[in-house]
């Protein structure tokens, strides 16, 4: 336990005590003068209530106020770095932009695309940490975007790792409005698992949309019936001895949930299919 939670919990700890023993001696005080029945409890008890409530709220601000204050000034001095780690980021990017114009040696080059991939993935983990501030605090803006757009982007970007598998996408130009980074996220997750999870022999990902539903549907092995209630909880796998953490899903599940998506998972006969009811987020 880090020091700003134990400071937290001592200073609950010695606030709620400190009103209870008040509010005990006050409530042993009037009850030994007045006595108690039904015609003075709620002159009594009540007042006695609201009185406690009032001393732990105002101790509570006053005493915490400055753990807060400390975690405000944290979170401004992260967002001022990553704000400031975006310049050198883009400087880096628009050089290389120059030295791709006029560089023509072949070892050169291939330098020139290292550092370009660098940068790109400097540039990927810069929007990641601000993705995640923005989120720890609730500032995300909802943006207008296409369902489309979305798959197709995620779709180019396991080019790399997909192989054999066959991917359909039959889904249309529909607008949502949501936190963009979020759904990108969530799409490739669902996407990245439909592969990886993938049958060895005619592996296929059939990606459409019917009535306000998404469905992500891969011709992998079938998730065990008993694993259905425990699939989105953080580090499960079915397979331990898969590659990965088990934190995918877990970040789908909360995604959905925050942004009123429902997600379910249909176990067919060959195969897995994921269902996104966006009709709450479909202008």
């Amino acid at each position: 336990m880090n020091s700003k939670k134990k400071d937290f919990l001592i200073s609950i700890s010695i606030i709620f005590t400190f009103c209870l023993v008040v509010i005990l001696y006050l409530n042993y005080f009037f009850i030994s003068k007045f006595g108690l029945n039904q015609e003075n409890f709620i002159y009594v008890i009540i007042p006695l209530i609201v009185l406690g409530l009032a001393i732990f709220l105002s101790f509570s601000i006053s005493i915490l106020k400055p753990l807060f204050k400390s975690d405000e000034k944290l979170e401004l001095s992260i967002k001022e770095t990553i704000h400031e780690l975006n310049i050198p980021v883009s400087t880096i990017q628009m050089n290389i932009q120059l030295l791709e114009k006029t560089i023509k040696d072949e070892k050169s080059i291939k330098r020139l695309e290292r550092i370009k991939q660098a940068s790109n993935n400097l540039l990927k983990l810069y929007e990641t940490m601000e993705y995640n501030i923005k989120k720890e605090i609730d500032k995300i803006e909802k943006q207008e975007f296409y369902l489309d757009e979305i798959i197709f982007k995620s779709c180019d970007k396991f080019d790399d790792i997909k192989k054999d598998t066959k991917i359909i996408v039959n889904v249309p130009n529909k607008a949502l409005l949501s936190d963009l980074n979020g759904f990108e996220k969530t799409i490739d997750n669902l996407i990245s698992n439909a592969i990886k999870y993938n049958s060895k022999d005619n592996p296929l990902v059939e990606i459409t949309f019917k009535d306000s539903i998404l469905s992500i549907y891969n011709n992998g092995e079938k998730i065990d019936t008993k694993n259905l209630f425990i699939v989105f909880e953080k580090y499960f796998q079915e397979n331990p001895s898969n590659d990965g953490f088990g934190l995918g899903l877990a970040m789908v599940k909360e995604f959905c949930d925050k942004n009123k998506i429902t997600i379910n998972i249909e176990t067919l006969e060959f195969g897995n299919k994921f269902n996104l009811n966006l009709k709450n987020i479909i202008i």
